[in-house]
């Protein structure tokens, strides 16, 4: 029979059959539980007019089968549709990255963001916590990060793309921070939700925030910084300094401890090597670990972290500048910068996460830049996400395996608050959350009617979305 309820991303079979279910309460008439008979990803959901049952091969499963449950139950009323769906997910990795260092997001505002995943069955959340622009985690023993480092004074207007000269600023202070005990509520609202949250700790560079609180922390301690109040790449880098190392010791146990996910992301991209090169303490490090060039040393900060976290039973993921150094064999790479970057990654033996900035990043213009807010890039539409060729061809099924899956990216230069992130991620997200699903091929034209029928429950959950053209 035709499809009642438009889903997505859409499962792998559905199966709509006549009748209804009368309920006033569809979660207190659905049956859960686990199957041993089937694989650990997949569930299986059936509506009959006598009630709904749902089982699953482990509890992540059943989570995506809730998630799935919901979609039906939202707005349908008190008749919902009879229905049976066999499903599983393509990638086990189905990401959305949240850059809240460069604007906060409060943390309700986040846990809206956690239920609009969940909706769509995405299931990681990386949580962009430190850069130069804010510092927004709580670290014992470090209340400056906090106090000093999670606060700029102004906030540039506009594009950066513009000349320096006309550059102008708002003259607000921004800023705000999450404690440890937020933390750990939020990931246990994740958590509920199916969704694991991985923090990133951006290292070695993109810490100017870091360095603003704590002078000893750079490259030229007498050199006070403040909180970056522009875009763009900082080149106040970490020193390496023993200081430096204990602080990210303790930075990075405390994190681990926080969220109990087993990835930790560091960073690791867009690092100046300028003031490195023009220290006499990191020329002598240079010497003192047997290196010949400035470059080398990220790959010391790389290591080092990777030691620390191994320690605390995580694994490491970064950004694919990593793969220019010696890195860990168990590193995780996350690829956005060129899509051949996937199969550099792979073919060098890494599990990798898709993340290719022109086809995932979703503070791009969704559209022409003269009928949009002020945004980066060149135009990233709902259809080019959704038609994206994301894995590369003829890869082989050895390295095929290595790719873990994929994510799309918020980055908050230009989204000073959750209703901006809100329309520049939906309904693009949903397009992505689809392809991460790997649900059945549609065209174009099938899945943006589909997606038409699905905007509803985005206005049920209070998202304030973009509208389609």
């Amino acid at each position: 029979m035709p499809d009642p309820i438009a889903l997505v991303p859409l499962p792998q079979s559905v199966v709509w059959s006549e009748g209804v279910w009368t309920t006033n309460d569809p979660w207190e008439g659905l049956s859960v539980g686990l199957n041993d008979s089937l694989p650990p990803t997949e569930y299986a959901l059936s509506i009959s007019p006598a009630g709904a049952s749902l089982s699953a091969g482990s509890e992540a499963a059943l989570a995506d089968g809730r998630n799935t449950f919901a979609q039906i139950v939202t707005g349908a009323g008190g008749e919902i549709p009879c229905v049976t769906i066999s499903d599983r997910p393509r990638f086990a990795w189905r990401g959305l990255h949240l850059d809240v260092a460069r604007h906060f997001l409060p943390v309700e505002e986040i846990e809206t963001f956690i239920d609009a995943m969940a909706l769509h069955r995405l299931n990681v959340l990386h949580l962009h916590l430190t850069d130069d622009q804010g510092w927004r985690v709580e670290i014992k023993g470090y209340p400056r990060l906090t106090e000093v480092g999670s606060w700029r004074e102004q906030t540039l207007i506009g594009s950066m793309e513009t000349p320096e000269e006309t550059w102008t600023f708002d003259g607000t202070r921004h800023g705000g921070h999450y404690t440890q005990d937020e933390l750990t509520g939020l990931v246990d609202y994740a958590r509920r939700r199916g969704i694991m949250i991985v923090p990133e700790v951006d290292l070695p560079g993109h810490m100017q925030a870091a360095i603003a609180a704590y002078p000893e922390l750079g490259n030229f301690p007498e050199q006070q910084v403040g909180v970056r109040e522009v875009w763009g790449i900082s080149d106040h880098v970490l020193g390496v300094s023993d200081t430096v190392f204990d602080f990210l010791r303790d930075v990075l146990t405390q994190v681990a401890a926080l969220f109990p996910a087993p990835y930790v992301h560091i960073g690791g991209d867009e690092c100046p090597r300028v003031e490195w090169e023009r220290s006499p303490a990191a020329r002598a490090r240079l010497n003192e670990w047997g290196l010949t060039r400035f470059s080398e040393i990220q790959g010391r900060f790389t290591q080092f972290a990777s030691e620390v976290l191994r320690e605390q039973g995580k694994r490491v993921i970064a950004w694919d500048e990593v793969l220019e150094t010696h890195l860990p064999d168990d590193t995780i790479i996350m690829n956005w910068r060129d899509g051949a970057g996937v199969r550099t990654s792979v073919d060098r033996g890494f599990q990798t996460i898709i993340a290719t900035h022109d086809q995932t990043y979703l503070n791009y213009y969704q559209a022409d830049p003269k009928d949009e807010p002020v945004a980066q890039g060149r135009p990233n539409t709902l259809k080019d996400v959704y038609t994206a060729q994301l894995e590369p061809a003829k890869l082989p099924d050895e390295k095929r395996a290595l790719l873990l899956g994929i994510q799309a990216q918020l980055w908050s230069e230009y989204l000073p608050d959750a209703e901006s992130f809100q329309y520049m991620a939906f309904p693009r997200l949903c397009a992505l959350a689809e392809r991460a699903w790997g649900s059945p091929e549609q065209s174009w034209e099938e899945f943006e009617d589909r997606l038409r029928a699905h905007l509803p429950r985005l206005d049920a959950f209070g998202i304030r979305y973009r509208p389609l053209d």
